[in-house]
């Protein structure tokens, strides 16, 4: 697979990466040896950017990563975020900042961490304070790159003056497009972008289900995108998207990342799956060729995203 870029640090990484959040929490119960055999074929097949955090499973998350990746370590990209509080408050605290890299270094039995984010912005602590200790750990040898998620361009701004920031990592596909608006940032500053959910937490695979049909477990049942009145829309649209990628002799969630990837060459999609087989399908749109036409049939089907919020107005990030 060819290599991309992330920011003028020097961090590079396969065009398409792989997130571990879902054999961990919100998408109903999972195999972690099946976890682990996926991440593996992954690797196989040219992966080499791999990303976890502690809230996904609190450690749990971090150590199928870390076993899955013992064989290879030093050729792929681990890439893990703090900020979250067992009650899902936040705390950006310096201190806290070094006790989670601490645990997570031993989580996933690595000698150090190559990108580490704030997973959400803490109103509390100064971005400063924040982008001064990930410097610290950087000097200390324990992190290599900083990264920044669902952080607002001033954020951006003000951490990147303390401590160059490499990556910022949002939701970003076909059914969300409110990033766009920071590329301009991310360009000025030569940061790179990570996009998580870039099948719209597949729904852009062809085959969601209604709310409610889910394992009771499972975030969807609760996604704005899965309710009545936008989920038949949602339905809709991939249903034309399908339809285009069939001309083309593709799957709809190859077409997916495949705009994903011709919207820049600062973007790596990290998608998600528990299933080898899916992870075989998602690396293939890395040779996928989309034509101007292409892209004109794909914005019209959907010139402004999905159905929805991506989630509950209560939860929803805000940008500053």
């Amino acid at each position: 697979m060819r290599n991309r870029t992330l920011g003028n640090q020097g961090l590079t990484t396969s065009a398409i990466g792989y997130g571990s959040m879902g054999i961990s929490m919100a998408y109903g119960p999972s195999d972690t040896q099946e976890g682990i055999a996926t991440i593996q074929r992954a690797h196989e097949l040219g992966v080499t950017l791999f990303d976890t955090a502690e809230l996904y499973g609190w450690g749990d998350n971090e150590k199928v990563v870390g076993r899955a990746v013992a064989g290879f370590r030093h050729e792929v990209v681990i890439a893990t975020k703090f900020g979250f509080t067992r009650d899902f408050g936040l705390n950006s605290r310096p201190e806290h900042i070094r006790e989670v890299v601490d645990n997570s270094l031993r989580n996933l039995d690595i000698d150090h961490l190559d990108l580490l984010y704030q997973h959400r912005v803490d109103p509390d602590v100064p971005i400063e304070d924040v982008a001064g200790a990930v410097g610290e750990l950087i000097k200390e040898g324990k992190v290599s790159y900083f990264g920044l998620s669902e952080a607002g361009s001033e954020t951006i701004r003000r951490a990147h003056a303390v401590q160059p920031v490499s990556v910022l990592q949002t939701e970003y596909s076909l059914f969300e497009r409110d990033v766009e608006q920071l590329f301009p940032t991310l360009e000025e500053l030569g940061i790179g972008f990570v996009a998580y959910s870039p099948l719209g937490r597949g729904f852009i695979t062809g085959g969601a289900k209604p709310a409610g049909e889910y394992d009771p477990s499972d975030y969807r049942n609760s996604d704005p995108r899965w309710q009545p009145g936008n989920f038949e829309k949602n339905v809709d649209a991939v249903r034309r998207l399908s339809e285009l990628a069939a001309t083309k002799g593709i799957t709809v969630s190859q077409l997916a990342l495949a705009w994903l990837l011709s919207r820049g060459e600062h973007i790596v999609p990290i998608p998600g799956t528990r299933n080898a087989r899916r992870v075989e399908e998602n690396i293939g749109a890395a040779e996928v060729v989309l034509t101007a036409a292409d892209l004109a049939a794909i914005d019209q089907i959907l010139p402004n995203g999905g159905f929805g919020t991506r989630y509950a107005e209560q939860a929803l990030p805000t940008w500053i």
